[in-house]
Formats: structure tokens, C-alpha cells, sequence
């Protein structure tokens, strides 16, 4: 069962407040994106890996990986203007015999193989998977017209979405070629349009996105003094 991954580095520095393309800032001086990408290339479940960047990063990238040794990262592919764009490059781009294909932001650099491994093997009956974990502040609906609360939501319901996301191939490729103009941010909200369920697994509270300098500070924590004096991650590796 030949498994891919589409991992998605194309994001921008702007709320990050740096003019460095963000899956390259640097976290205890690795670049984010090896991160996730070395937690990859040590699962026996993952053949290769396809990574979506902005054009003009393309050969950086592909000279990133070669200074690293990954053997598993199949191409570097120009991403699109938003990231929807960019992982329907990334499923044109998979091999016709790959049956299951993992989406990832390369900001999440806290991932570990073992939440990895657990999508697949839930994805193996379920067809599509999602990470996510239960929300934990009370969450309130308000009207944009006049910023007022129209509702408030039963957090024991509520679920943040996390990638990975896990799909069999025929299944996302599907959702993504009926999606039309439409662009969104999850890949399963767009299987969901379809008609077909996406089961939700647990994920991980320190599996954060780093979309502000506050994010960044919090990973450097996450990670711990002995991966910031090693230069490794540590946490995907187990």
C-alpha cells in the first residue's frame, strides 16, 4: 500500500513578522520544515515525500534537502497562490500506484511519527482521517454586523482540526476536482462535501501551527533544552 506525503511549505512570513518564506525560519537553528519532514523519512509507513514550496524557494529548498541526506523526498514542486493551490499541484503530482496520501503543513513541526502511523493504520478502514483536538476555552458565535454574541457553542462538541490529514488517494483527488473554484483551508472539508465521513482521531495539544512570534517561542519550549542544544527534534523520532 504505496503512501505519500504532500507537504505543504509555500506559507509566507507576514503575521510571522519575518521576510524569511516560514517553513524556513529557523527553530533552534533547524529550519521548520525539517521538522516534520524528519519524522517522514523515519516511518516505515511513508515511500516518499513531495514538497510544495514558493517558486523562487524551490532550488533552496532542493539544496536544503540535499545538505541533509532525506532520502525519501521524491520531488520540491512550485506551490500555488494559496494553499488549497498548492496541494492539488501536490495530488496531480503523486504516483499513479500510491494508494494513501498524508497533507501536512509544514508549520506543524511538532509532529511524532507515533500520531503519523496511528492516521494511517485508522485510515486503512476509515478512508479519511483527521487529527484534531477537543477545544478548551468557551468558544462564542457573533454577529459580524454589529459584534454582538448570537450564541454560545457547546465546547463539548467542538473539536480544533490538526494535519495531518490522511485520505485515500482516489477519495481526496475526487473531493478536491468537485471543489471547483472553491478554496478552502481543510482538505476534509472538502470529502465532507462529498458526502463522505471523515473520522476524527486525537491529536496532540503541542502539535501547534506557528502562524505568530509568540508560536515560535512556545515550540522553542515544546522542544526542550536537550533538542535545542542537539540540534534535533527528538519528539518524532520516538
Amino acid at each position: 500500500m504505496k503512501t505519500q506525503v504532500i507537504l505543504a511549505a509555500a506559507g509566507d512570513g507576514v503575521r510571522l513578522k519575518t521576510d524569511t518564506l516560514k517553513p524556513f525560519v529557523r527553530i533552534q537553528d533547524k529550519p521548520m520544515l525539517l521538522y516534520s519532514l524528519e519524522v517522514f523519512a523515519h516511518s516505515a509507513l511513508i515511500d516518499s515525500v513531495i514538497i510544495l514550496t514558493r517558486a523562487d524557494w524551490v532550488e533552496r529548498c532542493r539544496d536544503l534537502i540535499r545538505e541533509t541526506g532525506i532520502q525519501k523526498v521524491a520531488d520540491v514542486l512550485p506551490g500555488g497562490k494559496t494553499r488549497c493551490e498548492s496541494v492539488r499541484k501536490g495530488l496531480a503530482a503523486l504516483d499513479e500506484d500510491t494508494k494513501y496520501v498524508v497533507i501536512h503543513d509544514a508549520a506543524r513541526p511538532l509532529l511524532t511519527q507515533r500520531l503519523v502511523e496511528e492516521s494511517l493504520r485508522v485510515c486503512y478502514d476509515e478512508q479519511a482521517v483527521i487529527l484534531g483536538v477537543p477545544v478548551k476555552p468557551t468558544i462564542k458565535k457573533v454577529r459580524a454586523k454589529d459584534n454582538t454574541v448570537e450564541a454560545t457553542l457547546d465546547r463539548g462538541q467542538l473539536w480544533e482540526a490538526q494535519t495531518p490529514q490522511v485520505f485515500r488517494k482516489d477519495l481526496i483527488q475526487a473531493a478536491h476536482a468537485r471543489a471547483d473554484d472553491l478554496c478552502a483551508t481543510d482538505d476534509a472539508f472538502l470529502v465532507e462535501r462529498c458526502g463522505h465521513k471523515v473520522k476524527v482521531i486525537r491529536g496532540d495539544y503541542a502539535n501547534i501551527k506557528i502562524t505568530s512570534p509568540e508560536d515560535l517561542i512556545l515550540a522553542e519550549l515544546l522542544l526542550g533544552p536537550a533538542q535545542r542544544a542537539s540540534g534535533t527534534a527528538g519528539r518524532g523520532k520516538k
